[in-house]
């Protein structure tokens, strides 16, 4: 699909858990190399479940501000005691650290370095800034800047992320495209006037695994990969 040539983009904002890295195949081949007694792929879908629930624990005051470290430890220690799994501290603290080293998806490198040339880019992540330098770092991920829901002290999808992020980047929100596989996403951030590309990423959740319903033409664009959006940009 072609871009509409009334939009002025002039920035792309990323989600990343999902959209950029493989959060499922990362954590399930920690847990098998760290031999844990359970099925890698059931337990990284169940610590992915946790994450929703527990951003809305800080949304409604439940939690202070807590980072995604601080939530994804959570989670975990919760998933170890439900399944009778004992780890040394620094076991725990390690694998928790998991997220900070997800591989990326085998288009992103190369796709995010086509579009770095005509854009800038930038993740908007529900990831904390030290989290995701970290993941760039480990992933070769070519950011032009780190922007991340810590910045703003709200979480996706709340409208203060999205508008947060435009405002940083001294741009409209119309100037800003927020570049996701997450519909829910993308809708947020069109809600705020952004503009929106939908990238797919059907094993995300792993074989067999459900993707977010959506309907044609709701969004500006629509990618099968990083390649494909930078093509469609101009970038290509």
């Amino acid at each position: 699909m072609l871009v509409p040539k009334h939009i002025d983009v002039r920035a792309l904002c990323f989600d990343v858990f999902g959209t950029v890295v493989d959060w499922y195949g990362s954590v399930q081949a920690e847990v098998q190399r760290l031999a844990l007694p359970v099925d890698g792929g059931d337990f990284a879908l169940a610590w992915r479940a946790g994450y929703a629930p527990a951003m809305q624990d800080v949304r409604s005051g439940a939690l202070p501000w807590t980072d995604l470290d601080g939530l994804h430890r959570r989670i975990l220690n919760r998933l170890l005691a439900e399944r009778g799994i004992a780890l040394q501290e620094a076991q725990a603290a390690e694998l928790n650290r998991v997220w900070h080293r997800l591989q990326p998806w085998p288009d992103s490198v190369t796709g995010l370095t086509k579009l770095k040339r005509r854009f800038t880019i930038t993740t908007l992540s529900n990831g904390h800034v030290a989290l995701l330098l970290n993941m760039a770092k480990n992933a070769g991920l070519p950011w032009d800047m780190v922007l991340s829901a810590e910045l703003f002290g709200h979480y996706k999808p709340d409208p203060e992320v999205y508008l947060g992020a435009a405002r940083l980047l001294g741009l409209a929100p119309a100037q800003v495209m927020m570049v996701a596989a997450h519909p829910s996403d993308l809708r947020a951030a069109a809600a705020c006037g952004l503009r929106t590309a939908y990238v797919p990423r059907p094993q995300e959740r792993g074989p067999g695994g459900t993707m977010e319903a959506w309907t044609a033409g709701e969004f500006d664009l629509v990618a099968d990969d990083f390649l494909a959006l930078a093509q469609a940009l101009g970038a290509g």
